[in-house]
């Protein structure tokens, strides 16, 4: 077989050579150990927690060492492309301050070895594909997909490996005319890479190979043997073929990607040496789990999961903060206790390590997340707080955009206990913490559970008005918990709940249910931050007023 002319008769409008791309793509001009890395979606329209996982992995690696993370859409499965997809990526991950160097954005390509997006590099990955055939190490195949079918089935029949290889791919022995007959009458075809892999060697014969994956240590893996395909008959290439031309071209250093991808290995290092390249480091990040409600470990599912989606964390509001701590505790096993040595110190401070992420699933938890999510928001200035629940309200609670009306007063609600010797971690997520203060706001006020059993229905308009006799709002603390105290005795209630504790016989109740009946009738809440200090931020007129009408409300009942 003349493969170059084989060659030729494939890719007749292919003119520049493998070594034009090699000049037009050079080597990148940058420090030593620093790393070039690529986050490559498809544009799905559809951007889920792995492309967050992935992409901060990829951005930590490239930033920490001076290198380079670029976008490159991956995009040669046109049936799964959402018009607008680009920009949901792009918008998606900036949210969480992952930012890209150069690569694929809305205004177009930013950087020297682009094109970035795949479907727009048809002629180099031809170029390539040309190489490959005119060295004999590919070739056309015009299998049918009914003839693949009854492969297959009989391979399947037999407990044989399935795929195209060996005897089973017909067309590896092809005359040049007979390719030439098919071709000149138009049959579609698509290119093969010619395994030199053997699918009957076994045990201690079986060919083998070696590879240093950044998270998991030495693989050792089986070689390949199966001829899969590089072009398909549309000339658009498999993701197998791409990525390999592309990591090359584009010089990337570091391929992150899913566990998923690990059976197909043996295919791109295949590729790498048949093409005369280097393989870049790959780094197999653990598939993301999560326990269901069996208590079984299982992956996170598109279809089963909403906390998959990036959407959701925007939708619930949480701060791109949090999630990013969260990440990184799930992402590498020493972040937790760094975090404790430095509390105040900004993420980007941490280095980052592939040895120190997990090989095994990395279980992602939601409770876990919310916990996060608490030291966090301690952190950031109640200013920053407001600023970014606006931005979140305006975009998924438009109703409730009249609390930042007065940011003065908000202020005061979001560092309500925050700066306390024992700071409370009450903020988790915009819509949680909406909910969690909107007893401060009139329109939003509900009444959500119902007064202390200890205390008779009777006694609630008497501790109430008896409360409002007393009240004054220029009191301190001390002082206005004594006159509580005070009322509460007055009534039958213990003064002390260790006095009820050991006489309960002789008490209605004691103090704590006294106070929980004001609480309520403030706040429609058995459980708040500090009840003085919300009457100090609610102020004296809207503290009666809302005493007065729980007191109307209980005789209206009556």
């Amino acid at each position: 077989m003349d493969y170059e002319k084989l060659a030729n008769l494939l890719f007749p409008n292919v003119n520049k050579t493998p070594e034009d791309y090699e000049i037009i793509y050079p080597e990148r001009d940058l420090p030593q150990g620093a790393k070039v890395t690529r986050l490559g979606p498809s544009p799905t329209g559809f951007i889920h927690l792995g492309n967050l996982y992935g992409g901060y992995v990829d951005e930590r690696l490239a930033h920490q060492s001076g290198g380079v993370f670029f976008l490159r859409i991956e995009d040669t499965d046109d049936k799964r492309y959402v018009e607008g997809a680009l920009d949901l990526i792009i918008d998606g991950l900036e949210f969480y301050d992952i930012r890209f160097d150069e690569g694929a954005s809305k205004s177009g390509d930013c950087g020297a070895y682009g094109d970035y997006t795949q479907s727009h590099r048809g002629e180099i990955y031809a170029c390539f594909a040309k190489k490959l055939v005119s060295e004999g190490k590919a070739y056309p195949c015009f299998l049918s997909e009914e003839e693949i079918s009854a492969i297959r089935e009989g391979q399947v029949e037999r407990k044989e490996a399935i795929g195209v290889y060996g005897d089973y791919s017909p067309w590896r022995k092809a005359s040049y005319e007979e390719v030439e007959a098919k071709v000149n009458g138009g049959e579609p075809f698509v290119i093969r890479l010619l395994s030199t892999g053997n699918p009957n060697q076994s045990g201690d014969d079986a060919k083998r190979f070696q590879v240093e994956d950044a998270i998991r240590g030495t693989l050792d893996m089986p070689v390949n043997f199966l001829d899969v395909v590089i072009l398909k008959t549309t000339g658009i290439p498999t993701y197998h073929f791409a990525h390999v031309v592309d990591d090359h071209l584009m010089r990337t250093t570091h391929v992150v990607r899913g566990e998923e991808w690990l059976p197909s290995l043996p295919i791109h290092v295949e590729l790498f040496e048949k093409l005369g390249w280097e393989p870049m480091t790959y780094c197999h990040t653990a598939q993301l789990m999560k326990i269901d409600e069996n208590g079984n470990k299982r992956k996170l599912s598109k279809r089963k999961d909403p906390e998959l989606s990036l959407g959701y964390y925007r939708e619930k509001g949480y701060h791109p903060a949090s999630v990013k701590e969260y990440l990184l505790t799930v992402l590498n096993s020493d972040f937790e206790e760094w975090r404790i040595a430095n509390p105040e110190a900004d993420i980007d401070d941490f280095q980052f390590s592939t040895e120190k992420m997990s090989s095994a699933g990395a279980l992602f938890d939601m409770d876990k997340l919310n916990d996060v999510s608490k030291d966090v928001m301690l952190r950031i200035p109640a200013a920053e707080i407001i600023d970014f629940l606006e931005k979140w309200a305006e975009e998924f609670k438009p109703e409730a955009m009249h609390i930042f009306d007065d940011k003065e007063y908000l202020s005061k609600i979001i560092d309500l206990g925050r700066n306390d010797q024992k700071p409370r971690k009450d903020l988790v997520y915009a819509q949680q913490i909406v909910d969690f203060i909107s007893y401060f706001f009139d329109d939003m006020f509900k009444r959500e559970e119902e007064y202390p059993a200890e205390v008779p229905a009777e006694d609630i308009p008497v501790i109430l008005k008896g409360y409002l006799e007393s009240y004054d709002h220029s009191d301190d603390q001390s002082q206005w918990f004594d006159k509580i105290r005070e009322m509460g005795s007055g009534l039958g209630y213990a003064a002390k709940p260790k006095d009820y504790k050991k006489d309960p016989d002789n008490y209605k109740g004691h103090v704590g249910h006294v106070s929980t009946v004001i609480r309520l009738a403030l706040m429609g809440r058995s459980q708040s931050p500090d009840l003085w200090t919300i009457q100090q931020i609610l102020g004296e007129e809207k503290t009666r007023a809302r005493i007065q009408e729980e007191i109307a409300r209980l005789e209206r009942n009556l």
